[in-house]
């Protein structure tokens, strides 16, 4: 039987060398058009660091958290020596971290696995981390996502998601709901929203 940090190490090997995702390079393109100074970002759920990576190599300082030891260690593996110096790295799930202050707290596809009972607390900790002027980008599953009703998933109505941004400056908001395979291969039915937001 497959572990599931086996499945994840398969997800790295078959995503290996995909650039970033396109809500972080939105929030990224937004705080170059203010003219604003790499600062210091929260990357949730980092994975193998497809977006860590990019923040590191643009100046950023990035805390990256993941549950899986093979994550961290393959974000590691992306860095050199001197972008390792703007790297904390730990490995825990992110429910269970405090950070500081953050201009930017990035969660590509990584929220809708955090468990349903703990996400609302989970999201007002992300807010609320965010200093003024600082942005969230990320990815929400919808209602008629194919993992929908799975108990370990958390997914949104539309009308929840814009009641959890209302605080916020919505600069992005993308729903797309099709039949796409996932990193494997096998087809599904994925309702997702890309939203990129910025606290005033």
């Amino acid at each position: 039987m497959t572990s599931e940090g086996d499945a994840w190490s398969a997800y790295y090997d078959q995503t290996a060398g995909l650039g970033a995702h396109e809500t972080l390079r939105a929030a990224m393109r937004l705080f170059d058009r203010e003219r604003a100074a790499p600062g210091f970002a929260v990357d949730l759920g980092c994975g193998d660091g497809r977006d860590t990576a990019e923040l590191i190599k643009s100046g950023w300082q990035v805390l990256a958290i993941d549950r899986e030891p093979a994550s961290i260690e393959r974000l590691r593996a992306r860095l050199g020596p001197v972008e390792a110096g703007r790297l904390n790295a730990v490995q825990a799930r992110f429910e269970q971290v405090a950070w500081p202050p953050a201009l930017l707290v990035n969660a590509s596809l990584s929220l809708p696995f955090c468990d349903p009972r703990l996400f609302p607390l989970l999201w007002r900790k992300i807010v609320d981390s965010i200093v003024p002027g600082g942005r969230f980008a990320g990815h929400f599953l919808g209602q008629n996502d194919a993992w929908a009703g799975h108990c370990a998933i958390t997914v949104l109505k539309r009308s929840e998601l814009d009641g959890m941004l209302s605080g916020l400056q919505v600069e992005l908001m993308e729903e797309l709901e099709r039949d796409m395979p996932l990193a494997l291969g096998q087809m599904k039915h994925w309702h997702l929203f890309q939203v990129v937001a910025r606290k005033k």
